[in-house]
């Protein structure tokens, strides 16, 4: 990725970023250049950490939804939007933890999916990213199996959260932030290594 088009904040960060930022980044840890572009609009920053709209897992973090659904469906929306900056950032730091395996996080980035790796509702919501990023339309056998797995009221998470990470596709391409390193090894990207 080339240089970014709005700058990182320098750390040390000053106040009130610096208490902003402690609320989403562990003691230590360098603060992901995309939240330090985002945070040179401070009163729109402020405003996302005060309202929870973004928190230390992510957008939107209300605890309704299971570990690995949420993280499922960040990947996948990141794999429909191209969007290789937070795939990369979600990988090195919380995918695991939210319960996704490597092989997963390996297969997330095909096309089609492997059955085998994936539990049925994690398969159906795969199809619902897809269908809701790709085409704007969820065709209603999809709405049925997904009505199946999960209660209307996930479903308007689930959906809301494709939204806002579509949203964060946006930024992205917006500022093109550096990628952020917090392991050793390869960038992940949503394309398929060759």
């Amino acid at each position: 990725m080339s240089h970014s088009r709005i700058e990182a904040l320098p750390e040390p960060l000053a106040e009130p970023i610096a208490g902003q930022m402690a609320k989403l980044i562990p003691p230590g840890m360098p603060a992901p250049k995309l939240f330090l572009s985002v945070a040179r609009n401070a009163p729109l920053f402020a405003f996302m950490v005060e309202s929870g709209l973004i928190g230390p897992t992510g957008l939107m973090d209300r605890r309704t939804l299971a570990k690995d659904v949420r993280e499922t469906l960040i990947l996948r929306t990141c794999v429909a939007t191209r969007n290789d900056y937070e795939f990369n950032l979600h990988v090195q730091t919380i995918s695991a933890r939210m319960g996704l395996s490597a092989a997963q996080i390996d297969d997330i980035r095909a096309d089609q999916v492997s059955p085998v790796l994936w539990r049925d509702a994690l398969l159906i919501l795969v199809k619902l990213v897809d269908a809701l990023v790709k085409h704007l339309t969820v065709p209603d056998e999809l709405y049925a199996s997904a009505r199946h797995c999960f209660s209307e009221e996930e479903l308007i998470e689930i959906t809301q959260l494709v939204g806002l990470y579509t949203g964060v596709a946006m930024m992205v391409a917006l500022i093109r932030p550096e990628f952020d390193r917090y392991q050793a090894g390869p960038v992940f990207t949503v394309g398929k290594p060759a």
